[in-house]
């Protein structure tokens, strides 16, 4: 049932960051990555709301977890395509956009998970 939980979770994961992907692929032509930088931020706040409700409030069970925070997750947010983003901005000759979007993206990333967990840990 783990392993279902999983699979499920990525699947509705990875669809769900195509559709945001392509949702947001018109507002900079395609020259900016507001689709990763939009599914980081969302998932980083929803990896802290979930991580309240289910580790800390215990509200959700094992598998909820893993359906979730492993699966749905982790298939929505995207390191991996961030860093080769990040470089492809600096090797087209905008390091100035590449150093926005990495810091911007950490750092909205944090703030989106701090308030989330702050969020969840006062109204769960």
């Amino acid at each position: 049932m783990q392993w279902l939980a999983i699979a499920v979770g990525g699947a509705l994961g990875a669809i769900l960051r195509h559709l945001i992907t392509i949702w947001c692929s018109p507002v900079f032509n395609g020259k900016f990555p507001l689709g990763t930088l939009v599914v980081n931020i969302t998932g980083s706040f929803l990896i802290g709301i979930a991580y309240i409700l289910i580790i800390h409030r215990a509200m959700l069970g094992e598998e909820w977890r893993l359906l979730l925070m492993t699966g749905l997750f982790g298939a929505l947010t995207t390191f991996s395509t961030f860093s080769l983003e990040s470089l492809i901005l600096w090797h087209n000759g905008q390091p100035l956009v590449a150093i926005g979007y990495i810091v911007g993206s950490l750092v909205s990333c944090l703030l989106a998970t701090g308030a989330a967990v702050a969020l969840a840990a006062r109204y769960f």
